[in-house]
């Protein structure tokens, strides 16, 4: 009964090392899969960053990616604005602010 107990641990002591040393598989990423938008300002400000270094580059950085928050907020004003010259409430709101806020009207 002993014996049994002590393989049983060692088998478990086993196959606990064994999962702890095999290497994690990545997800992979699927090759049809378009960038997002914000992948794609961040493969522009990391090109115009360029040779900076250090506290240079993070706040280049940080100005660089910023700068589509503001858009987007002044996208949002603008849209709103209009929407409220327009008049438009319910469902007409929501379907002229997400054509707006898409840039398909702005």
């Amino acid at each position: 009964m002993k014996k049994a107990v002590f393989l049983l641990a060692l088998g478990a002591a086993l196959s606990l090392n064994a999962l702890a040393q095999a290497p994690a598989a990545a997800p992979a990423a699927p090759a049809d899969k378009a960038p997002t938008a914000q992948q794609n300002k961040m493969k522009s400000c990391n090109a115009e960053a360029g040779d900076k270094k250090g506290d240079a580059r993070k706040a280049f950085m940080k100005q660089c990616l910023s700068a589509a928050k503001a858009t987007q907020q002044e996208k949002m004003k603008t849209c709103n604005a209009e929407a409220g010259a327009q008049s438009l409430k319910g469902d007409a709101r929501k379907a002229f602010m997400k054509t707006c806020l898409s840039g398909a009207a702005a």
